[in-house]
Order: structure tokens, then C-alpha cells, then sequence
């Protein structure tokens, strides 16, 4: 994990002085963990979860929000601020600050789209099937959530079918038991017997 953070740090700026990580996969492939994980492994890097950016009525349609409250800002060196959205309350709340740090991480579904991509240093997918994803979302979530669960599944079927992310990917995240395997992805050159583990340096492209 150390070593990808190293990597990512010298990685040319994609966005103003920041490099920008994405971090995508299905609804309960493990992005946040893995995403609060290798921020810690960056000294503290700030974590933008889209989950804050998204609502209960723009579940993707949410380009415009994250364009002028965080790409805009940090693309000229300035400090964004957003209005997290409370999935409760289903209202915004208070502006918080992002601050345009070395590596800026972006964790959750559609942080891969294709508007954010020219933004991007990397692209980062989690990879775990989308029916055990959304399994292990749904035990994590519980029966309260049910309802939500069966709007989601079928609005993230429509979004990755219009704008698939995993294509793009620089790098392939796998969770096992030791913690995490880092694979080439689609978007780098496949060459035989290549991976990553925890203490291994990423592909020589990174």
C-alpha cells in the first residue's frame, strides 16, 4: 500500500496542482475502506466520497454539482467546498472544505465517468462481481434500506451501461486475505504474470 502511494504521488498533477485519484467499483465493493486505507497511506490525503455529492433524485446526474463545487476550485489551486448530502434528512447540508492537497482521492460508483476522466492521474476499480457487491451492500445496509437497494441496483445498471468505468481503469484492486492485490487494468498494456501485492511496486507505467 506504501508503495502505490508513493507511485501516485509522483504522478504528473491532473487537476490544477492536484493529482486526482479515482476510486470506482459497485455499490459495496469496498471503495470507502480501501479508499480511507490508501489515504492513510498518503499521510492524511483528503477522501471526497460521491455519496456526498449524489442525492436520492440525482443518484448519478450529479456532473454539474461536482464540476463547480470541487473540479472548478481545485483546478486553480483554490480550496473547494461542497454541500455533503444527507441521505436521512435528504437535504444538503453545510459547506465542507477540500482542500488542494498533492493526491486528492474520489471514492464511489461513477468516479470513472467519463466527465471526470480528463481529470484523473488514475483510475482505480474494485474488483468484485456486481451481484456480490451488491450482496454484501445490502447485508451491510439491512432490511431498512431494502426499497433504496432495488432503485440503486437497477440506476447503476442503467449508468454503467451508458458509461462503463472498469475499461478505463489504470488499476485493478482484488481484497484478499492479506489485504489487497493491485493488478494492471484494462487501460494499461496486459503483460503475463504482472501484479501488485501490499509490498510490491505497481506496473513500471506507474
Amino acid at each position: 500500500m506504501h508503495d502505490l502511494a508513493a507511485r501516485l504521488r509522483g504522478l504528473p498533477p491532473s487537476l490544477g496542482p492536484v493529482r486526482l485519484i479515482g476510486v470506482d467499483g459497485h455499490a459495496g465493493s469496498g471503495k470507502s475502506t480501501f479508499a480511507g486505507r490508501l489515504a492513510a497511506a498518503l499521510g492524511g490525503a483528503p477522501v471526497l466520497h460521491l455519496d456526498d455529492i449524489a442525492s436520492h433524485d440525482q443518484l448519478f446526474a450529479w456532473t454539474e454539482r461536482l464540476t463547480s463545487q470541487v473540479i472548478a476550485p481545485l483546478a486553480r489551486g483554490e480550496c473547494a467546498h461542497y454541500s455533503p448530502y444527507d441521505w436521512r434528512a435528504r437535504s444538503f447540508g453545510a459547506p465542507r472544505p477540500l482542500p488542494p492537497a498533492p493526491v486528492v482521492l474520489v471514492e464511489g460508483v461513477g468516479a470513472g465517468r467519463r466527465a471526470l476522466r480528463p481529470h484523473l492521474a488514475g483510475l482505480l476499480w474494485m474488483e468484485l462481481p456486481r451481484d456480490e457487491s451488491w450482496s454484501r451492500g445490502r447485508r451491510r445496509d439491512g432490511a431498512e434500506q431494502r426499497e433504496f437497494w432495488e432503485g440503486w441496483v437497477r440506476a447503476e445498471r442503467a449508468h454503467f451501461a451508458f458509461d462503463p468505468s472498469r475499461p478505463h481503469a489504470d488499476l485493478l484492486v482484488l481484497q484478499t486475505p492479506e489485504g489487497y492485490e493491485v493488478l494492471s487494468g484494462p487501460k494499461l498494456p496486459s503483460e503475463p504474470d504482472q501484479n501488485v501485492t501490499q509490498g510490491d511496486d505497481p506496473p513500471a507505467m506507474w
